[in-house]
C-alpha cells in the first residue's frame, strides 16, 4: 500500500472523491490525484473493491464513498505481509473472512515424484484444447453444483478470469479433462499470461479418491515443463487441507498469504 499518516495540507475535509467512470473513484486534492477506487464483479458474483491511495486521509475518504455507492457486502483482497493496508480496510469496517496461500509447485516429474503417475484403469487424461466442449461444461457446471450444495462456491479461491454472464467456461483451449466414454470425471484449468497459474483443479464429488485429481496435476505439471516453465504457481484456501496437502506433496512451497476481507 502506497498510503503514508495524514500530513498537514492533505486532511480527510480537503480530500474530494468523484466518479469518473462506472466502477472507478478519484480522489483529489487541490486538483491532484492522490487515490483511486475501484470496483468489479468477480465471476462468482461478487463485488469486490480496490483503493490505491497516497495517504490514509485519501483512503479512508474513497473507503467513505465507496461504501455509501455500492451495495453490500463488499469484499477485497490484500497481500497478509501489508499491514498497513489490511489495518486501512479494518478501519473502514472490513473483517477478515479467509486466508489463501500461494503456493509455487515445481513443474519437473523428477522433482514432483510424479513421472509415474497414471490416471485410474479406464480413465484417460485429455489434453488441454482437445476437450468436448459440450462434456466440458457438463462437467464444469456439475463440480459447481456439487461445490455450491456442500461449502458454497464462494469458498474456492477467488476467481479473477471475466467471464460472460452465464458461462463459467471461457476459454476450453486451457482445460484438461480426465475422461471416461460416458463423460468427464474432473478437470484442471491452467492460463499463462506470463507464468503458468493453476486456477482450477476439481474432480466430481463421487469418483474422488482415486487418483484422478493427482494424475490431473501431473499431466498439467509435465505440459509446463515440457513448454519450458520450471515453475507453476496456485492459490489454495487454507482450510482446504486435501488441496494443501497435494500440492505439497509434490514439492510445492508457499510463497505468501492473502486474505479476503468482507464489509
Amino acid at each position: 500500500m502506497n498510503t503514508q499518516p495524514s500530513v498537514p495540507g492533505l486532511h480527510q475535509n480537503a480530500v474530494t472523491v468523484t466518479r469518473v467512470a462506472y466502477g472507478q473513484w478519484h480522489a483529489l486534492d487541490d486538483d491532484l490525484v492522490v487515490g483511486r477506487g475501484h470496483a468489479r464483479h468477480r465471476p462468482d458474483g461478487r463485488l469486490f473493491v480496490s483503493i490505491d491511495a497516497w495517504h490514509d486521509a485519501a483512503f479512508d475518504r474513497l473507503a467513505e464513498v465507496l461504501l455509501a455507492d455500492l451495495p453490500a457486502p463488499l469484499h477485497t483482497v490484500v497481500d497478509e505481509a501489508d499491514v498497513e493496508l489490511t489495518a486501512a480496510w479494518q478501519r473502514a469496517g472490513f473483517t477478515v473472512r479467509r486466508r489463501e496461500w500461494e503456493y509455487a509447485v515445481p513443474t519437473d516429474p523428477r522433482v514432483t515424484g510424479l513421472d509415474a503417475v497414471l490416471p485410474p484403469p479406464g480413465v484417460t487424461i485429455v489434453p488441454a484444447g482437445q476437450a468436448d466442449e459440450g462434456l466440458l461444461r457438463a462437467v464444469d457446471r456439475a463440480i459447481r453444483a456439487e461445490v455450491e450444495a456442500s461449502v458454497g462456491w464462494q469458498s474456492m479461491p477467488a476467481e479473477v478470469i471475466p467471464f460472460p454472464e452465464g458461462d463459467t467456461v471461457v476459454d476450453p483451449s486451457k482445460y484438461a479433462v480426465a475422461a471416461t466414454p460416458e463423460r468427464y470425471l474432473g478437470l484442471i484449468r491452467v492460463v499463462v499470461p506470463i507464468r503458468p497459474r493453476i486456477g482450477l483443479l476439481a474432480v466430481r464429488a463421487g469418483e474422488r479418491r482415486r487418483g484422478i485429481a493427482r494424475a490431473l496435476l501431473a499431466h498439467a505439471l509435465e505440459t509446463q515443463h515440457l513448454a519450458g516453465h520450471t515453475t507453476a504457481f496456485t492459490e489454495v484456501q487454507e482450510s482446504n487441507r486435501a488441496a494443501s496437502a497435494l500440492f505439497e506433496g509434490v514439492g510445492a512451497r508457499r510463497l505468501s498469504s492473502n486474505l479476503e476481507l468482507v464489509r
